[in-house]
């Protein structure tokens, strides 16, 4: 991470996040990235998906796209469209949460009833832990596992029913700030994944560190061979629709049945995103922790980039909400983990980079935070 830390001018992102970038002026990609999408002919991007959906359309009622979907807001409106609208029959899959969340769990159920096929992975749950305490040791992330089998299992899914069409939400490099190469793509290649989504360790990785081969089958994608061979294709719905999570959550609402929760999540101020896991609060606080950016920085960058809120209105729910901690599932962690409160303590600590940290002997503070 880069030594002298910088804020974004337009929205309350830092340099700290992974592959972002900044221009002269101190605008970051992803807030560069939202003007531009204000230029782009929004009815031509429409026709390009159409045309897609005409050269992957079943005509012998098949499946003839895949679109992962957890059940929340993104994936809904993504299902729900390309069956709706542009007449396509899609095969929905979802890898398991690490520990469902019971709001999570209606939603999904909700969605599914609205009206689509579903499958739903889930690895072996003993596996699941033991990578999921592996990943937050010593990746600092627990939720590792959880992502492995979310990019994986849709590629699983598209070789063996023979689907070459994935569609997936946003791009989120793209969206969030990020590696900005498929900015103006349809699609992404396959290979972007381990440095994307897998912090630079696929599965493979946790060989080394007590896990075997056959425990980690689930989490892996095909050979690379077989997705060629399928000739699998991964789109993104925010190339041919201007991506904005908020009209998404009503558009979901109103159609699948989707239900924000009844209080926001732990360390932001919203309701309506990532609610299906009872351990994505460690994963966002761990982002905080190592980076700087936790929830309430995440939500509120976009939502200034989509005109929801403004910057001064941003910071000021990031000094409120970034530095919560998330407390509601923590023995459910704990158990989940086979860990003390002791442990995740020295654990957190250890991630805290001394350039975005300092200890007064009593508490830690960040050395530059976005109101400063």
């Amino acid at each position: 991470m880069p030594l002298e830390i910088l804020f974004c001018k337009k929205c309350v992102v830092s340099n700290q996040r992974p592959r972002i970038t900044f221009s002269e002026e101190g605008i970051c990609s992803a807030c560069q990235f939202s003007l531009r999408k204000r230029e782009i002919d929004w009815v031509q991007r429409e026709a390009e998906l159409v045309e897609l959906c005409n050269k992957f359309r079943s005509k012998s009622g098949d499946y003839d796209v895949i679109v992962p979907c957890s059940g929340g807001k993104d994936g809904s409106f993504v299902a729900h469209q390309l069956k709706n609208k542009f007449g396509m029959n899609p095969l929905t899959v979802t890898w398991s949460p690490l520990k469902k969340s019971e709001i999570g769990v209606r939603n999904l159920d909700s969605f599914i009833q609205s009206g689509f096929n579903h499958l739903q992975g889930t690895a072996d749950p003993l596996v699941t832990r033991k990578l999921t305490k592996l990943a937050f040791t010593e990746l600092g992330d627990p939720f590792q596992p959880f992502i492995y089998g979310q990019s994986n299992f849709p590629l699983e899914i598209s070789v063996r029913y023979e689907i070459p069409l994935i569609m997936y939400g946003e791009n989120g490099e793209v969206e969030y700030g990020g590696d900005m190469k498929n900015a103006e793509r349809p699609t992404r290649d396959v290979s972007d994944r381990d440095d994307h989504y897998f912090s630079g360790l696929p599965p493979e990785f946790w060989l080394d560190h007590g896990i075997k081969a056959h425990e980690l089958r689930p989490f892996k994608s095909p050979e690379n061979s077989k997705i060629q061979e399928n000739r699998t294709e991964i789109h993104f719905m925010s190339y041919y629709n201007y991506w904005d999570p908020q009209e998404n959550f009503y558009y979901a609402q109103q159609n699948t049945g989707f239900n924000p929760n009844y209080e926001r999540s732990e360390g932001t101020y919203s309701k309506y995103a990532s609610l299906d896991d009872e351990i994505d609060g460690f994963h966002y606080y761990l982002s905080y922790i190592k980076f700087g950016i936790g929830r309430a920085t995440s939500d509120a960058a976009h939502e200034i980039r989509d005109g929801k809120i403004t910057r001064e209105e941003g910071i000021a729910l990031v000094k409120k909400y970034d530095h919560e901690r998330p407390r509601k599932y923590l023995k459910e962690f704990l158990e989940f983990c086979s860990i003390t409160e002791n442990e995740v303590e020295e654990v957190i600590n250890s991630w805290r980079s001394p350039h975005l940290w300092s200890f007064d002997g009593d508490e830690w503070e960040l050395r530059k935070a976005v109101w400063h």
